[in-house]
Protein backbone atom coordinates (compact mmCIF):
# COMPACT_ATOMS: atom_id res chain seq x y z
CA UNK A 1 0.00 0.00 0.00
CA UNK A 2 1.55 2.93 -1.12
CA UNK A 3 1.57 6.05 1.78
CA UNK A 4 2.74 9.29 1.60
CA UNK A 5 5.13 11.06 4.49
CA UNK A 6 6.61 14.43 5.01
CA UNK A 7 10.29 14.11 6.22
CA UNK A 8 12.95 17.28 7.33
CA UNK A 9 16.55 16.23 7.30
CA UNK A 10 19.71 18.48 7.82
CA UNK A 11 22.51 18.04 5.42
CA UNK A 12 25.09 19.81 3.64
CA UNK A 13 25.99 19.63 -0.44
CA UNK A 14 28.41 21.25 -1.96
CA UNK A 15 27.45 24.32 -4.38
CA UNK A 16 28.41 23.90 -7.64
CA UNK A 17 30.96 26.99 -7.33
CA UNK A 18 32.49 25.60 -4.12
CA UNK A 19 33.47 22.15 -6.31
CA UNK A 20 35.02 24.15 -8.84
CA UNK A 21 37.03 26.26 -6.67
CA UNK A 22 38.76 22.93 -4.79
CA UNK A 23 39.08 21.21 -8.28
CA UNK A 24 40.72 24.63 -9.29
CA UNK A 25 43.17 25.39 -5.89
CA UNK A 26 44.76 21.79 -6.04
CA UNK A 27 45.88 22.25 -10.06
CA UNK A 28 49.83 23.15 -10.24
CA UNK A 29 50.07 26.22 -13.22
CA UNK A 30 50.12 24.06 -16.16
CA UNK A 31 47.03 21.68 -15.55
CA UNK A 32 45.21 25.56 -14.87
CA UNK A 33 46.14 26.68 -17.94
CA UNK A 34 45.11 23.61 -19.69
CA UNK A 35 41.88 23.71 -17.39
CA UNK A 36 41.04 27.92 -18.40
CA UNK A 37 41.83 26.77 -22.37
CA UNK A 38 38.91 23.78 -21.91
CA UNK A 39 36.55 26.08 -20.45
CA UNK A 40 37.37 29.18 -23.01
CA UNK A 41 37.01 26.52 -25.64
CA UNK A 42 33.51 25.48 -23.91
CA UNK A 43 32.01 28.38 -23.08
CA UNK A 44 31.97 31.65 -25.97
CA UNK A 45 30.63 33.37 -23.13
CA UNK A 46 33.79 33.82 -21.17
CA UNK A 47 37.09 35.60 -23.49
CA UNK A 48 40.81 36.67 -22.07
CA UNK A 49 41.79 40.71 -22.33
CA UNK A 50 44.30 41.10 -23.73
CA UNK A 51 47.10 43.26 -21.45
CA UNK A 52 46.60 46.58 -23.10
CA UNK A 53 42.73 46.26 -23.30
CA UNK A 54 41.15 48.58 -20.54
CA UNK A 55 44.73 48.32 -18.45
CA UNK A 56 43.31 51.92 -16.59
CA UNK A 57 39.99 50.80 -16.24
CA UNK A 58 41.20 47.98 -14.11
CA UNK A 59 44.12 49.43 -12.42
CA UNK A 60 41.80 52.46 -10.78
CA UNK A 61 38.71 49.52 -10.17
CA UNK A 62 41.39 46.84 -8.30
CA UNK A 63 40.22 48.25 -5.20
CA UNK A 64 36.24 48.10 -5.97
CA UNK A 65 36.54 44.73 -7.37
CA UNK A 66 33.37 41.80 -6.27
CA UNK A 67 32.32 38.60 -7.00
CA UNK A 68 28.62 38.91 -9.03
CA UNK A 69 25.94 36.82 -7.75
CA UNK A 70 24.94 33.95 -9.76
CA UNK A 71 20.86 33.00 -9.79
CA UNK A 72 19.63 29.78 -10.78
CA UNK A 73 18.04 28.96 -14.02
CA UNK A 74 14.19 29.32 -14.16
CA UNK A 75 12.29 28.86 -17.50
CA UNK A 76 10.96 32.85 -16.39
CA UNK A 77 13.79 35.22 -16.04
CA UNK A 78 15.08 38.63 -16.50
CA UNK A 79 17.35 39.24 -19.23
CA UNK A 80 18.00 42.59 -18.34
CA UNK A 81 19.94 41.19 -14.93
CA UNK A 82 22.36 39.75 -17.38
CA UNK A 83 23.29 42.94 -19.81
CA UNK A 84 25.41 44.55 -17.36
CA UNK A 85 24.93 47.62 -19.15
CA UNK A 86 25.21 49.81 -16.02
CA UNK A 87 28.39 47.90 -14.73
CA UNK A 88 32.03 48.86 -16.04
CA UNK A 89 32.93 45.47 -17.63
CA UNK A 90 35.65 44.70 -14.53
CA UNK A 91 33.16 43.67 -12.18
CA UNK A 92 33.21 40.47 -13.79
CA UNK A 93 36.92 40.29 -14.75
CA UNK A 94 39.45 37.86 -12.66
CA UNK A 95 41.77 40.24 -11.43
CA UNK A 96 44.59 37.80 -12.09
CA UNK A 97 47.89 40.47 -11.86
CA UNK A 98 51.26 39.27 -11.66
CA UNK A 99 53.61 41.37 -10.08
CA UNK A 100 56.97 38.68 -10.71
CA UNK A 101 59.25 39.82 -13.19
CA UNK A 102 60.39 36.58 -13.95
CA UNK A 103 59.50 34.83 -16.91
CA UNK A 104 58.03 31.17 -16.84
CA UNK A 105 58.08 29.27 -20.77
CA UNK A 106 55.01 27.33 -20.46
CA UNK A 107 56.61 24.86 -23.15
CA UNK A 108 55.84 21.22 -22.90
CA UNK A 109 58.52 18.55 -24.77
CA UNK A 110 56.35 16.08 -26.69
CA UNK A 111 58.74 13.38 -28.08
CA UNK A 112 57.60 10.60 -30.39
CA UNK A 113 59.59 6.96 -29.19
CA UNK A 114 59.12 3.52 -29.93
CA UNK A 115 57.39 1.56 -27.16
CA UNK A 116 59.00 -1.90 -26.31
CA UNK A 117 55.31 -3.96 -27.56
CA UNK A 118 56.26 -2.60 -31.28
CA UNK A 119 60.25 -3.38 -31.22
CA UNK A 120 59.89 -6.77 -29.85
CA UNK A 121 57.42 -7.24 -32.18
CA UNK A 122 58.67 -6.05 -35.30
CA UNK A 123 61.88 -8.25 -34.30
CA UNK A 124 59.43 -11.64 -33.38
CA UNK A 125 58.08 -11.34 -36.84
CA UNK A 126 60.88 -11.96 -38.23
CA UNK A 127 61.72 -15.55 -36.85
CA UNK A 128 61.05 -18.61 -38.31
CA UNK A 129 57.80 -19.49 -36.07
CA UNK A 130 54.64 -21.50 -37.28
CA UNK A 131 51.28 -19.09 -37.12
CA UNK A 132 50.23 -20.58 -34.34
CA UNK A 133 53.95 -20.43 -32.49
CA UNK A 134 54.15 -16.79 -34.05
CA UNK A 135 50.67 -16.01 -32.03
CA UNK A 136 51.83 -17.35 -28.34
CA UNK A 137 55.04 -15.25 -28.87
CA UNK A 138 52.66 -12.01 -29.54
CA UNK A 139 50.79 -13.18 -26.63
CA UNK A 140 53.76 -13.54 -24.21
CA UNK A 141 54.95 -9.79 -25.52
CA UNK A 142 51.62 -8.54 -24.80
CA UNK A 143 51.70 -9.96 -21.27
CA UNK A 144 55.15 -8.08 -20.39
CA UNK A 145 55.27 -5.01 -18.52
CA UNK A 146 56.33 -1.81 -20.21
CA UNK A 147 57.99 -0.20 -17.88
CA UNK A 148 60.83 -2.62 -17.15
CA UNK A 149 60.30 -5.46 -19.42
CA UNK A 150 59.69 -8.16 -17.23
CA UNK A 151 57.29 -11.22 -17.10
CA UNK A 152 55.15 -11.03 -14.11
CA UNK A 153 52.77 -13.81 -15.29
CA UNK A 154 52.76 -17.46 -14.57
CA UNK A 155 53.11 -19.65 -17.56
CA UNK A 156 50.28 -21.78 -16.51
CA UNK A 157 48.07 -18.57 -16.42
CA UNK A 158 49.39 -17.92 -20.14
CA UNK A 159 48.62 -21.10 -21.08
CA UNK A 160 44.94 -21.12 -19.40
CA UNK A 161 44.33 -17.74 -21.13
CA UNK A 162 45.77 -18.86 -24.67
CA UNK A 163 42.87 -21.81 -24.64
CA UNK A 164 40.28 -19.23 -23.41
CA UNK A 165 40.82 -15.83 -24.60
CA UNK A 166 43.08 -16.99 -28.04
CA UNK A 167 41.10 -20.40 -28.65
CA UNK A 168 45.01 -21.81 -28.50
CA UNK A 169 45.28 -25.48 -26.82
CA UNK A 170 48.98 -25.53 -25.93
CA UNK A 171 50.96 -26.98 -23.32
CA UNK A 172 53.20 -25.07 -20.26
CA UNK A 173 56.47 -27.32 -21.93
CA UNK A 174 55.59 -25.15 -25.39
CA UNK A 175 54.95 -21.65 -23.87
CA UNK A 176 58.33 -22.22 -22.15
CA UNK A 177 60.15 -23.09 -25.48
CA UNK A 178 58.85 -20.04 -27.13
CA UNK A 179 59.74 -18.12 -24.25
CA UNK A 180 63.31 -18.93 -23.13
CA UNK A 181 64.61 -19.69 -27.19
CA UNK A 182 62.84 -16.52 -29.15
CA UNK A 183 61.18 -14.28 -27.13
CA UNK A 184 64.19 -13.85 -24.54
CA UNK A 185 66.69 -14.07 -27.36
CA UNK A 186 65.13 -10.65 -28.63
CA UNK A 187 66.79 -7.13 -28.09
CA UNK A 188 67.22 -5.80 -25.60
CA UNK A 189 69.42 -8.49 -23.82
CA UNK A 190 67.08 -9.43 -20.39
CA UNK A 191 63.65 -8.74 -22.07
CA UNK A 192 60.95 -11.17 -20.76
CA UNK A 193 63.09 -12.15 -17.68
CA UNK A 194 60.80 -13.46 -14.94
CA UNK A 195 62.74 -12.22 -11.66
CA UNK A 196 65.75 -10.02 -11.22
CA UNK A 197 68.05 -13.02 -11.44
CA UNK A 198 67.25 -14.09 -15.01
CA UNK A 199 67.30 -10.54 -16.45
CA UNK A 200 70.94 -10.01 -15.68
CA UNK A 201 71.58 -13.65 -16.43
CA UNK A 202 70.26 -13.09 -19.58
CA UNK A 203 72.36 -9.92 -20.19
CA UNK A 204 75.85 -11.57 -18.96
CA UNK A 205 75.21 -14.35 -21.28
CA UNK A 206 75.68 -12.35 -23.90
CA UNK A 207 79.02 -11.06 -23.00
CA UNK A 208 80.37 -14.18 -22.04
CA UNK A 209 83.77 -14.35 -23.63
CA UNK A 210 87.56 -15.54 -22.60
CA UNK A 211 87.18 -11.84 -19.94
CA UNK A 212 88.17 -13.70 -16.97
CA UNK A 213 85.88 -11.00 -14.84
CA UNK A 214 82.18 -11.76 -17.21
CA UNK A 215 82.76 -15.31 -16.74
CA UNK A 216 83.06 -14.96 -12.66
CA UNK A 217 80.55 -12.60 -12.91
CA UNK A 218 78.30 -15.09 -14.44
CA UNK A 219 79.15 -17.68 -12.26
CA UNK A 220 78.19 -15.29 -9.20
CA UNK A 221 75.25 -14.48 -10.46
CA UNK A 222 73.86 -18.34 -12.06
CA UNK A 223 75.30 -20.14 -8.30
CA UNK A 224 75.70 -17.12 -5.18
CA UNK A 225 72.59 -14.27 -6.32
CA UNK A 226 71.84 -15.08 -2.65
CA UNK A 227 75.14 -14.55 -0.97
CA UNK A 228 75.33 -11.54 -3.92
CA UNK A 229 72.52 -9.81 -2.66
CA UNK A 230 72.88 -10.18 1.01
CA UNK A 231 76.50 -8.89 0.18
CA UNK A 232 78.15 -11.73 1.71
CA UNK A 233 81.45 -11.16 -0.08
CA UNK A 234 83.86 -13.02 1.90
CA UNK A 235 81.70 -16.08 1.34
CA UNK A 236 81.44 -15.60 -2.19
CA UNK A 237 85.72 -15.10 -2.32
CA UNK A 238 86.42 -18.54 -0.28
CA UNK A 239 83.60 -20.25 -2.38
CA UNK A 240 85.59 -19.15 -5.58
CA UNK A 241 89.09 -19.01 -4.09
CA UNK A 242 89.42 -15.46 -5.47
CA UNK A 243 91.16 -12.25 -4.43
CA UNK A 244 89.63 -8.86 -2.99
CA UNK A 245 90.57 -7.48 -6.50
CA UNK A 246 89.15 -10.15 -8.72
CA UNK A 247 85.89 -9.98 -7.17
CA UNK A 248 85.69 -6.56 -7.49
CA UNK A 249 86.29 -6.82 -11.34
CA UNK A 250 83.22 -9.20 -11.27
CA UNK A 251 81.04 -6.80 -9.45
CA UNK A 252 82.26 -3.90 -11.82
CA UNK A 253 80.89 -6.01 -14.68
CA UNK A 254 77.32 -6.78 -13.19
CA UNK A 255 76.89 -3.40 -12.61
CA UNK A 256 76.79 -2.35 -16.12
CA UNK A 257 74.22 -4.73 -16.04
CA UNK A 258 70.28 -3.03 -15.78
CA UNK A 259 67.80 -4.27 -13.75
CA UNK A 260 65.17 -2.44 -16.02
CA UNK A 261 65.38 -3.28 -19.37
CA UNK A 262 62.41 -0.93 -20.61
CA UNK A 263 64.04 2.40 -19.22
CA UNK A 264 65.26 3.62 -22.91
CA UNK A 265 61.76 2.76 -24.27
CA UNK A 266 58.27 4.53 -23.92
CA UNK A 267 55.38 3.38 -22.17
CA UNK A 268 53.25 5.40 -24.41
CA UNK A 269 53.54 5.91 -28.00
CA UNK A 270 53.94 9.56 -27.34
CA UNK A 271 55.80 10.87 -23.88
CA UNK A 272 55.05 14.16 -22.52
CA UNK A 273 57.81 15.35 -20.76
CA UNK A 274 56.64 18.52 -19.01
CA UNK A 275 58.93 20.91 -17.43
CA UNK A 276 57.93 21.95 -13.60
CA UNK A 277 56.71 25.26 -14.14
CA UNK A 278 56.79 27.22 -10.60
CA UNK A 279 53.22 28.58 -9.06
CA UNK A 280 55.21 30.94 -6.67
CA UNK A 281 58.30 32.90 -7.09
CA UNK A 282 60.15 33.92 -3.85
CA UNK A 283 62.02 36.85 -3.91
CA UNK A 284 64.35 38.90 -1.58
CA UNK A 285 64.24 42.24 -0.62
CA UNK A 286 66.87 43.74 1.77
CA UNK A 287 66.20 47.45 2.95
CA UNK A 288 68.86 49.88 3.95
CA UNK A 289 69.52 48.45 7.35
CA UNK A 290 70.49 45.27 6.51
CA UNK A 291 67.35 43.71 7.11
CA UNK A 292 65.96 41.09 4.48
CA UNK A 293 62.43 40.71 3.96
CA UNK A 294 60.79 37.24 1.94
CA UNK A 295 58.71 38.40 -0.79
CA UNK A 296 56.03 35.80 -2.13
CA UNK A 297 54.79 36.57 -5.18
CA UNK A 298 52.15 34.05 -7.45
CA UNK A 299 52.71 32.90 -10.52
CA UNK A 300 49.42 34.29 -12.79
CA UNK A 301 51.69 34.05 -16.46
CA UNK A 302 49.65 31.60 -17.01
CA UNK A 303 46.36 32.98 -15.81
CA UNK A 304 44.91 35.70 -18.33
CA UNK A 305 42.57 38.38 -16.85
CA UNK A 306 38.80 36.81 -17.60
CA UNK A 307 35.53 38.40 -18.82
CA UNK A 308 31.79 38.21 -19.70
CA UNK A 309 31.70 38.45 -23.38
CA UNK A 310 30.38 41.88 -24.71
CA UNK A 311 29.81 40.45 -27.58
CA UNK A 312 27.14 37.67 -26.00
CA UNK A 313 26.03 40.53 -23.77
CA UNK A 314 24.87 42.02 -27.35
CA UNK A 315 23.09 38.69 -28.16
CA UNK A 316 21.18 38.32 -25.10
CA UNK A 317 20.09 42.17 -25.59
CA UNK A 318 18.50 41.75 -28.48
CA UNK A 319 16.95 37.98 -27.80
CA UNK A 320 15.05 40.30 -24.86
CA UNK A 321 13.06 42.58 -27.64
CA UNK A 322 11.58 39.24 -28.34
CA UNK A 323 10.58 37.27 -25.40
CA UNK A 324 7.10 35.55 -26.91
CA UNK A 325 9.52 33.56 -29.56
CA UNK A 326 10.04 29.94 -28.02
CA UNK A 327 12.91 29.78 -30.38
CA UNK A 328 14.46 33.03 -28.77
CA UNK A 329 13.10 31.86 -25.09
CA UNK A 330 15.29 29.21 -25.62
CA UNK A 331 19.01 30.54 -26.88
CA UNK A 332 18.02 33.43 -24.33
CA UNK A 333 18.03 30.53 -21.61
CA UNK A 334 20.90 29.22 -23.17
CA UNK A 335 22.60 32.18 -22.90
CA UNK A 336 21.97 32.80 -19.49
CA UNK A 337 23.28 29.30 -18.52
CA UNK A 338 26.53 30.30 -20.24
CA UNK A 339 26.64 33.90 -18.68
CA UNK A 340 26.42 31.64 -15.45
CA UNK A 341 28.81 29.74 -15.68
CA UNK A 342 31.35 32.34 -17.13
CA UNK A 343 30.91 34.69 -13.92
CA UNK A 344 31.28 31.30 -11.85
CA UNK A 345 34.58 30.48 -13.45
CA UNK A 346 35.49 33.71 -12.38
CA UNK A 347 34.80 34.24 -9.39
CA UNK A 348 36.48 30.68 -9.01
CA UNK A 349 39.36 32.35 -11.16
CA UNK A 350 39.86 34.97 -7.81
CA UNK A 351 39.32 32.69 -5.14
CA UNK A 352 41.78 30.61 -5.99
CA UNK A 353 44.49 33.27 -6.81
CA UNK A 354 43.52 34.54 -3.47
CA UNK A 355 43.83 31.36 -1.79
CA UNK A 356 47.47 30.25 -3.46
CA UNK A 357 48.56 33.83 -2.10
CA UNK A 358 46.99 34.05 1.11
CA UNK A 359 49.02 30.45 1.79
CA UNK A 360 52.69 30.85 0.59
CA UNK A 361 52.46 34.13 3.04
CA UNK A 362 52.17 32.00 5.39
CA UNK A 363 54.52 29.22 4.23
CA UNK A 364 57.17 31.73 3.84
CA UNK A 365 56.21 33.41 7.55
CA UNK A 366 56.47 29.92 8.82
CA UNK A 367 60.21 29.60 7.08
CA UNK A 368 61.76 32.85 6.24
CA UNK A 369 64.91 31.49 7.76
CA UNK A 370 65.20 28.55 5.16
CA UNK A 371 64.05 30.94 2.29
CA UNK A 372 67.19 32.65 3.12
CA UNK A 373 69.56 30.35 3.66
CA UNK A 374 68.10 27.73 1.77
CA UNK A 375 69.59 25.19 4.19
CA UNK A 376 67.84 22.39 5.08
CA UNK A 377 69.00 22.56 8.33
CA UNK A 378 66.75 26.02 9.02
CA UNK A 379 63.81 23.94 7.97
CA UNK A 380 61.25 25.01 11.38
CA UNK A 381 58.70 22.20 12.13
CA UNK A 382 55.39 22.56 10.24
CA UNK A 383 52.33 20.84 9.58
CA UNK A 384 49.53 22.20 7.73
CA UNK A 385 47.14 23.10 11.00
CA UNK A 386 50.29 25.58 11.37
CA UNK A 387 49.07 27.20 7.76
CA UNK A 388 45.46 26.86 8.43
CA UNK A 389 45.58 28.72 11.62
CA UNK A 390 48.02 31.28 9.99
CA UNK A 391 45.73 32.08 7.05
CA UNK A 392 42.14 30.73 8.63
CA UNK A 393 41.68 28.38 5.82
CA UNK A 394 40.80 24.93 6.48
CA UNK A 395 43.24 22.36 6.87
CA UNK A 396 42.13 20.31 3.55
CA UNK A 397 42.17 23.93 1.91
CA UNK A 398 45.97 23.89 2.77
CA UNK A 399 46.07 19.93 1.53
CA UNK A 400 45.05 21.03 -1.67
CA UNK A 401 47.25 24.26 -2.54
CA UNK A 402 50.51 22.81 -1.05
CA UNK A 403 49.57 19.48 -3.66
CA UNK A 404 52.09 19.40 -6.50
CA UNK A 405 53.25 22.63 -6.43
CA UNK A 406 56.36 24.35 -6.69
CA UNK A 407 57.80 27.46 -5.74
CA UNK A 408 61.19 29.12 -7.40
CA UNK A 409 63.62 30.33 -4.16
CA UNK A 410 66.93 32.30 -4.80
CA UNK A 411 68.39 28.21 -4.35
CA UNK A 412 66.30 26.69 -6.68
CA UNK A 413 63.01 25.09 -6.99
CA UNK A 414 61.11 23.54 -3.82
CA UNK A 415 58.25 21.29 -3.95
CA UNK A 416 56.00 22.70 -1.26
CA UNK A 417 55.57 19.30 0.18
CA UNK A 418 59.11 18.90 1.55
CA UNK A 419 58.61 22.04 3.09
CA UNK A 420 56.32 20.63 5.62
CA UNK A 421 57.88 17.84 8.84
CA UNK A 422 56.80 17.01 12.52
CA UNK A 423 58.68 18.07 15.26
CA UNK A 424 61.39 16.82 17.74
CA UNK A 425 62.61 17.78 20.90
CA UNK A 426 66.63 18.13 21.25
CA UNK A 427 69.10 18.24 24.39
CA UNK A 428 68.27 21.81 24.62
CA UNK A 429 63.91 21.43 24.91
CA UNK A 430 63.99 22.80 21.26
CA UNK A 431 61.53 21.88 19.22
CA UNK A 432 63.41 21.02 15.56
CA UNK A 433 62.09 19.89 12.38
CA UNK A 434 62.83 16.01 11.54
CA UNK A 435 64.45 16.73 8.08
CA UNK A 436 66.89 18.51 10.17
CA UNK A 437 67.61 15.16 11.55
CA UNK A 438 67.61 13.44 8.43
CA UNK A 439 70.13 16.27 7.00
CA UNK A 440 71.97 15.15 9.58
CA UNK A 441 71.68 11.05 9.28
CA UNK A 442 72.46 11.82 5.26
CA UNK A 443 75.26 13.60 6.35
CA UNK A 444 77.02 10.79 8.65
CA UNK A 445 75.97 8.28 5.95
CA UNK A 446 77.53 10.17 3.11
CA UNK A 447 80.78 10.07 5.53
CA UNK A 448 80.99 6.71 6.47
CA UNK A 449 83.23 4.05 6.05
CA UNK A 450 81.57 2.03 3.27
CA UNK A 451 83.62 -1.31 4.20
CA UNK A 452 82.58 -0.38 7.49
CA UNK A 453 79.49 1.51 7.55
CA UNK A 454 77.43 2.36 10.46
CA UNK A 455 74.88 0.09 12.06
CA UNK A 456 71.97 2.11 13.14
CA UNK A 457 73.33 1.86 16.95
CA UNK A 458 76.31 3.76 15.81
CA UNK A 459 73.98 6.57 13.69
CA UNK A 460 72.29 6.79 17.10
CA UNK A 461 75.80 7.74 18.84
CA UNK A 462 76.83 10.18 16.27
CA UNK A 463 73.41 11.97 16.05
CA UNK A 464 73.37 12.19 20.35
CA UNK A 465 76.49 13.91 19.84
CA UNK A 466 74.83 16.24 17.91
CA UNK A 467 72.27 16.81 20.49
CA UNK A 468 69.35 14.52 19.00
CA UNK A 469 68.58 12.08 21.52
CA UNK A 470 66.41 9.70 19.23
CA UNK A 471 65.85 5.79 19.79
CA UNK A 472 67.08 3.27 17.54
CA UNK A 473 63.91 2.39 15.99
CA UNK A 474 62.98 6.12 15.11
CA UNK A 475 67.09 5.65 13.45
CA UNK A 476 65.49 2.82 11.44
CA UNK A 477 62.28 4.69 10.45
CA UNK A 478 63.67 7.58 9.04
CA UNK A 479 66.78 5.41 6.89
CA UNK A 480 63.87 3.41 5.48
CA UNK A 481 61.60 6.84 4.59
CA UNK A 482 65.21 8.26 3.06
CA UNK A 483 65.52 4.88 0.63
CA UNK A 484 68.90 3.95 2.65
CA UNK A 485 69.31 0.31 3.51
CA UNK A 486 70.79 -1.64 6.61
CA UNK A 487 74.83 -0.95 7.53
CA UNK A 488 75.24 -5.02 5.60
CA UNK A 489 73.89 -4.08 2.28
CA UNK A 490 75.41 -0.50 2.61
CA UNK A 491 78.77 -2.40 2.46
CA UNK A 492 81.12 -2.32 -0.61
CA UNK A 493 84.69 -4.28 -1.18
Amino acid sequence: MLKQNLQLKLGQRLAPQQIQLMKLIQLHTLDFEQDLERELEENPALEKVSDDDNEDEYEAADEELESEGSESIETDFDVDEYLFDDEPSYKTAASNYSPDDEEFDNQSLLTEGQTLYDYLMEQIGMADLSEEDLNIAHYIIGNLNPEDGYLRREVKSLVDDLAFSQGIYTTQEKVENILENYVQKLDPPGVAARNLQECLLLQIEKKISSNKAVSLAADILRNQFDALTNRHYSKIMNKYGISEEELKDALDEISKLSPRVAGNFDTQTITINQEIIPDFTIQLDEDNEGNVQVVPLLNSKNAPTLRVSDEYKDILSTYSHNKDSAEHRQAALFIKQKLDAAKWYIDAVNQRQNTLLQTIKAITELQKEFFITGDDKSLKPMILKDVADKTGFDISTISRVVRSKYADTPNGIVFLKDLFSDSLINDDGEEVSTKEIKTHLLEAIAKEDKKKPYTDDALVIILKEKGYNIARRTIAKYREQLNIPVARLRKEL
